[in-house]
């Protein structure tokens, strides 16, 4: 385990070597200037390089063998409605912690607060932080069941995605211009350390236990979902505002 621990925390270093690279070149060669802060700077290289590798390290031990152990059991199960109640539920529980949503949910409700769309106090964007925040976690673990059903039902993704995206276009002009950059937003801060995964997990997991899936073709594609409906549920949410 520990020289795994080692080849993770190299790997670490490798990929955020290039960034360092690139940030070292402009700062002292294009601006010609010494970079500022420079011992708490290589302090907080460390600190993200331990960090990216206690995650990732975190990933292969817990969230994937459980979410890929989970859905093997459902399917052996047999029951398509508890499948897809763990499906909802798994959704709804990893975005409503993601910390990409929280943020962009506090930040929009700052704005809106700023720009007079919400009263301008504590309650009022709190509210509007944590409307945003469970609506999108309800498109989320609504896109998770799509997934699971398509999984389960072998339907061409690709045909599910146009329809979707053809609702988000549809849906556009008739949201209000204050909440599409932040819809259009959403869908991307869903997936994010916490939500992405575990639903992979769970879709590999769930087409390598099914007979006649492929996990390579049938296993991956929720993540696809979860982006899409959020956009769609934001546009709603606003024009419901």
């Amino acid at each position: 385990m520990w020289l795994q621990f080692l080849r993770t925390l190299l790997d670490s270093l490798r990929d955020l070597l290039p960034i360092l690279g690139v940030i070292a070149f402009f700062q002292l060669v294009v601006l010609g200037q010494p970079i500022p802060n420079l011992g708490e700077l290589l302090w907080g290289v460390v600190l993200v390089v331990v960090g990216l590798t206690l995650f990732v390290q975190g990933l292969k031990l817990g969230l994937f063998p459980i979410g890929e152990g989970m859905a093997w059991d459902f399917a052996a199960k047999g029951s398509v409605l508890w499948l897809l109640l763990f499906a909802f539920a798994l959704g709804f529980g990893t975005t409503v912690a993601e910390p990409a949503l929280i943020a962009i949910a506090d930040e929009a409700a700052e704005v809106a607060a700023t720009g007079g769309m919400i009263p301008d106090h504590a309650q009022a964007r709190e509210e509007y932080a944590e409307g945003l925040r469970y609506t999108v976690a309800l498109s989320v673990g609504l896109a998770i069941v799509i997934g699971v059903l398509r999984i389960l039902r072998g339907w061409p993704i690709q045909y599910l995605i146009i329809l979707g995206y053809a609702g988000v276009v549809l849906l556009t002009p008739f949201a209000p211009e204050e909440i599409i950059g932040i819809a259009y937003d959403s869908g991307g801060v869903t997936t994010s350390t916490i939500t992405v995964p575990l639903v992979t997990a769970l879709g590999v997991g769930l087409a390598s236990s099914i007979e006649g899936r492929n996990p390579m073709t049938d296993g991956f594609g929720l993540i696809a979902f979860a982006s899409l409906t959020p956009i769609i549920f934001v546009m709603g949410y606003g024009i419901l505002l």
